[in-house]
């Protein structure tokens, strides 16, 4: 367990003696990074910028300010479909169960209103961070595990690791191949069907896959499924797609565009993605069809 969710990390090494080192190597990375980026920890620089919110700018070592700095333009790039200030957001929808009816309008419109990557100012001169409004948040929730999954990706490649997979609950990074000389696969899994995979797509050269679903997590009011990744621009669910599954080079951006595809729906998701030569994407909707960008033939995987 690290950064609050399952890590599964595989490495191909000469012995066993050796995987074992380079995955405590891998461990004390990806720890490294949470005591950077993580806005639950107090002593984290993430936190001093949320508490400092609307009161003065923080400053940060370059990753943070990069990473920030590359999070606000994918957040322009989706137009806020994904937002990096989104931990400001009301926690207004249950999924425990305990939920029967809609929120008000109103308690939804509230809930995002501290919610803005506009309002956070960057100064790269100084490297600081400021949070124009009080209350505002910032965190690396949905794109911090794939960050952590590519740089420790780097630094177990920049050490000679012919191959491995870092598996970060679903943030996945590859590289090399199996022992056998057999590209990685992935399966897909059904969303219909939780226990069955549509699709097993090879993974080649350095490649990174990430699935956002609601499958798993999702509230029913009215027989209408809605999503547990919500539009920081509206505050409603995210609706009409049960899974997206985004593979490119980086995790980081891989994750960034699924949760975003997600919120903009099929449509408006593959327009988007289509621009994008390195990335594919393959969706289901609620309904159960399978589309996919341009770059990949769907056809040829499919189970």
């Amino acid at each position: 367990m690290l950064m609050g969710s399952r890590f599964d990390l595989t490495i191909v090494a000469k012995d066993k003696e050796a995987a074992e080192a380079y995955i405590d190597t891998a461990v004390t990375e990806i720890t490294r990074i949470e005591n950077l980026i993580s806005e639950w920890r107090p002593e984290t620089q993430v936190s001093a910028i949320n508490k400092n919110a609307g009161i003065q700018p923080v400053k940060v070592d370059k990753e943070l300010f990069d990473l920030t700095e590359r999070a606000i333009q994918f957040s322009k790039i989706t137009d806020g479909a994904f937002d990096v200030s989104f931990a400001a957001m009301d926690r207004i929808w249950k999924y425990d169960g305990s939920m029967t009816e809609m929120p008000t309008e109103e308690a939804i419109k509230n809930s995002v209103a501290k919610v803005g990557y506009k309002n956070i100012i960057l100064d790269k001169e100084k490297q600081t961070i400021f949070l124009k409004n009080e209350g505002m948040k910032m965190g690396f929730g949905s794109i911090g595990k794939g960050y952590a999954a590519d740089k420790t990706r780097e630094l177990l490649m920049a050490k000679g690791v012919k191959a491995g997979i870092i598996n970060a609950s679903g943030d996945m990074n590859t590289w090399g191949k199996q022992p056998d000389g057999k590209d990685w696969t992935v399966g897909i899994t059904n969303p219909v069907n939780k226990d069955k995979i549509f699709a097993i797509v090879p993974l080649t050269k350095q490649s990174a896959v990430v699935t956002s679903g609601n499958y798993e997590k999702f509230v029913m009011i009215n027989g209408k499924r809605y999503s547990h990744i919500i539009n920081p621009v509206t505050g409603y669910p995210a609706t009409g797609l049960s899974s997206v599954t985004v593979f490119g080079p980086s995790a980081e951006m891989a994750n960034g565009f699924s949760t975003a595809i997600m919120v903009l729906g099929k449509d408006v998701g593959l327009n988007l993605i289509n621009q994008f030569p390195k990335l594919s994407c393959i969706v289901v909707t609620d309904e159960g069809e399978t589309f996919s960008s341009k770059n990949i033939d769907i056809k040829k995987y499919k189970q």
